[in-house]
């Protein structure tokens, strides 16, 4: 896989494994992705159609000259829990 859609495709897993369809409902994300899109919330949705056409741009020979702008431009960050760890005072 292009390094162009790598960020957007850790977005959509992260978006992914935090929707009710597979928190709540136990469904694989890929049977989300496939077969409940109307039940994921819109930031997966918007992700997975940015996803498609970041892949679709780098098949496209117009803009192998230009570049892929879809997922070149995308910046993800994780978003971590922070857990709050208590140390004893000895």
């Amino acid at each position: 896989m292009a390094s162009s859609c790598q960020n957007l495709i850790a977005a959509l897993k992260d978006c992914l494994m935090r929707s009710d369809c597979v928190k709540k409902q136990g469904n694989l994300p890929s049977d989300c992705l496939k077969n409940h899109v109307q039940d994921l919330p819109e930031e997966c949705q918007s992700l997975r159609k940015a996803t498609f056409e970041c892949k679709r741009g780098m098949l496209d020979m117009r803009k192998r000259f230009r570049g892929n702008i879809v997922g070149s431009q995308f910046e993800y960050t994780p978003e971590r829990k922070t857990e709050e760890t208590t140390v004893p005072n000895t």
